[in-house]
């Protein structure tokens, strides 16, 4: 365990007592107190997670996680959101977004160790198969992190990519709300089933007429991919 965690926060005390814990726990890790600040660091050095602020002082913190997402080389790196914004809706556009976890003020420095690592784990959880293809059509390289449609690429957040992997395994095979819910985030699901159907109908978009259709709604049950 030696993986770099960023931590972007106005707060210094914050940023102080995430980092000095993140160490003691085995990892690198380094603040920034505003949004600004962390992107152009990504220049030099992409960490293997983010913790991040939504209220930041220049960038919104919604803002900064979309440019983020917009970046082929940036677009998988595992996001937790922490901050004070504890409503249920806030939680719901975070992770609708594709944040991989989310945490409110205040909060355990354990429990959020703890959920550190099980994302990381999540992340270094290796596909059966390392390149899936249907039918020439679709084309998923977990290695790559890349999925093609037709040869086209198309960028997707961690969860859409996720949802993609998991019907991918198993084609044919109906997947419900809950299997996706546990697949993202394990048990620690704060979120509706709508969640999901908000990525898949965000994942279809992405995916265009040539294989949005290849995902097919089970009416009260789930989705599956067609074999």
């Amino acid at each position: 365990m030696n993986e770099f965690i960023a931590v972007v926060d106005d707060e210094p005390d914050i940023v102080d007592l995430l980092t000095l814990h993140l160490r003691r726990a085995g990892f690198r890790a380094d603040g920034f107190s505003n949004g600004r600040k962390f992107l152009e660091s990504l220049e030099k050095h992409i960490p293997d997670l983010v913790l991040l602020d939504l209220m930041l002082p220049d960038i919104d913190g919604l803002e900064v996680f979309r440019l983020l997402r917009r970046k082929a080389e940036w677009a998988s790196i595992p996001v937790i959101m922490v901050t004070a914004k504890g409503d249920e809706t806030d939680k719901i556009v975070g992770l609708e977004l594709g944040a991989d976890d989310y945490v409110t003020k205040p909060f355990s420095t354990k429990e959020l160790i703890a959920r550190v690592r099980s994302v990381l784990r999540r992340q270094a959880v290796p596909a059966a198969s390392k390149i899936i293809d249907i039918d020439g059509v679709l084309v998923i390289d977990s290695d790559k992190h890349e999925v093609l449609v037709k040869g086209r690429k198309v960028d997707l957040t961690s969860a859409e990519f996720k949802i993609l992997g998991l019907l991918a395994s198993k084609r044919g095979w109906v997947f419900t709300r809950d299997q996706f819910l546990d697949h993202l985030w394990g048990h620690d699901k704060i979120v509706l089933d709508r969640t999901v159907d908000v990525h898949i109908r965000n994942l279809r978009e992405k995916l265009g007429p040539e294989a949005s259709g290849l995902i097919k709604n089970i009416r009260g049950v789930g989705y599956k991919l067609e074999p």
